[in-house]
């Protein structure tokens, strides 16, 4: 369809890539970073992605985020594509449908924590759903919403980058290592809200190294050499081997 909404999996999926593919080009040397990666994620659902470093699963979350375009295939967010748009058509769509955790933690550091979840809410020129001031109580940091990023510890951080991906209540929830720098006390709530998230209805995917993190999922996919194979959640145990 030429306005570029469509179903883009079975009933109750709310992101749903197919057939992505990544080329990246360096002089005469080509990579192929996504081969062909089918995946789909349903609505209250917890999706861990794991497999070694280098195996594309940075640049599949990237696909799926529209912060970079697939050399082929295409990206359904709740019924609408979001894949091959011009960058500002992408960047509206994820400000409405998808809150995404990237390893940097998307705060600015000359702004307060309250004022980098506000950014994103102002941004979509709408009311927020939900006040910062009580997105921030729901991660724990009320109290710390004055305090600059370079004030806070890893855990606040984390707690932080967290808050500001679900400034817009988003349908879809993309984090790239969430856990990755944080204690076993910091990593367990994190994961826990994550999980909080999941259950009031977003599709929630997970870019992970962590086994707690897979622990928590309800299907697991493994990346290798730029493929997917996916896991129902009694497979876990194999997909364990691939955490690392």
């Amino acid at each position: 369809m030429s306005n570029g909404i469509r179903t883009g999996g079975a009933v109750g999926d709310v992101l749903t890539a197919r057939e992505l593919y990544r080329f990246y080009r360096a002089g005469e040397e080509e990579t192929l970073a996504l081969r062909g990666v089918s995946l789909r994620v349903r609505r209250g659902e917890t999706v861990a992605v794991v497999g070694p470093s280098g195996a594309g699963k940075s640049t599949l979350l990237a696909c799926l985020a529209g912060l970079d375009e697939p050399s082929g295939g295409e990206v359904h967010v709740d019924g609408v594509r979001i894949s091959h748009r011009p960058e500002t058509e992408r960047a509206r769509l994820r400000g409405r449908h998808i809150g995404v955790l990237l390893q940097t933690r998307n705060l600015l550091p000359h702004l307060s924590v309250r004022d980098n979840v506000r950014l994103p809410q102002q941004a979509q020129g709408r009311r927020a759903p939900v006040p910062a001031g009580e997105l921030l109580d729901r991660v724990g940091l009320a109290d710390r919403a004055q305090a600059l990023p370079r004030q806070l510890s890893g855990g606040e951080l984390a707690r932080a980058g967290l808050a500001v991906a679900l400034a817009n209540s988003p349908t879809v929830l993309l984090a790239d290592e969430p856990t990755g720098e944080l204690d076993g006390e910091t990593e367990q709530l994190v994961l826990a809200l994550l999980r909080e998230r999941a259950a009031e209805g977003c599709a929630v995917l997970i870019v992970t190294h962590s086994r707690e993190a897979v622990r928590i999922a309800d299907r697991v996919i493994t990346l290798a050499d730029g493929k997917a194979a996916d896991a129902r959640r009694q497979d876990h145990e194999e997909a364990h081997d691939a955490v690392g």
